[in-house]
């Protein structure tokens, strides 16, 4: 591992995220503590209910936790207000979603730009073709997402994340609505960001086949990390894991 690739990018010290009452208490995060290296994939699974949206809302800064501490970029988010985290998640964090959210009434090119303009920062057309470009859109960016396929959306999307260089892309369930060629253009797209420009992905997935394209995988259960593969992460093995935490999850 290099220099660059040591680099922590995202680390969760006891991490808690309680829901509810003082009667009746949810603990979606209880005490996750990671950390997550610049030009590295982590793919973070588990059964329904163990805490892979929370884990990826509060890393990100959509949703502040209840206990522990957080910190992106060395900037811990404990320290920030409401108008620090915008402001964070705008210049340093890029987001990837399963339902692709691009803005229907605005050009794939718009649409990267659209982060750099709510930035109040300059949207130089050279950068933002380049940035589609980099995505293999080229010939592509005057249409709308309507006039795009579900994998070509998805790339776009992956342009918008990128266009103002994160340190870390949070990517929910990235392929979810993509047939399998396209799932593997996106997955290729993204591991390639992360080998050739160190970039730091964390993607929460259902899918053994899209983990498998990860460096490391956690398992959460219960909203605790009860695994991690760092290595031989196949899709078979990844399945097998899965099905071993559901049939705890339902008791068997």
């Amino acid at each position: 591992m290099d220099i660059q690739q040591d680099r922590e990018t995202v680390r969760l010290w006891s991490v808690r995220r309680l829901y509810g009452t003082a009667a009746h208490t949810v603990k979606a995060l209880d005490g996750v503590s990671a950390a997550f290296h610049a030009g590295t994939l982590t793919a973070v699974m588990g059964p329904s209910g163990s805490g892979k949206s929370t884990l990826l809302h509060c890393a990100a800064g959509l949703d502040r936790p209840t206990d522990g501490k957080i910190v992106i970029d060395g900037t811990d988010l404990g320290s920030l207000d409401e108008n620090g985290l915008t402001l964070l998640r705008r210049q340093r964090v890029g987001f990837v979603f399963q339902a692709f959210n691009l803005v229907s009434a605005l050009t794939a090119e718009q649409n990267v730009a659209l982060p750099l303009r709510l930035a109040g920062r300059p949207a130089p057309p050279a950068e933002v073709r380049a940035a589609l470009a980099e995505v293999g859109l080229a010939d592509r960016v005057r249409h709308r997402p309507s006039g795009l396929s579900g994998g070509e959306q998805q790339r776009v999307a992956i342009a918008r994340a990128l266009i103002t260089r994160p340190a870390v892309m949070f990517a929910d369930e990235p392929t979810g609505q993509l047939d399998m060629k396209a799932s593997r253009q996106v997955l290729g797209m993204l591991r390639n960001l992360v080998d050739n420009q160190a970039q730091t992905v964390i993607m929460v997935t259902h899918d053994p086949v899209t983990a498998s394209y990860a460096d490391r995988v956690l398992f959460l259960a219960d909203g605790r990390v009860v695994d991690e593969f760092t290595s031989g992460v196949t899709a078979e093995s990844v399945a097998r894991r899965m099905a071993n935490l559901e049939e705890e999850a339902a008791g068997c």
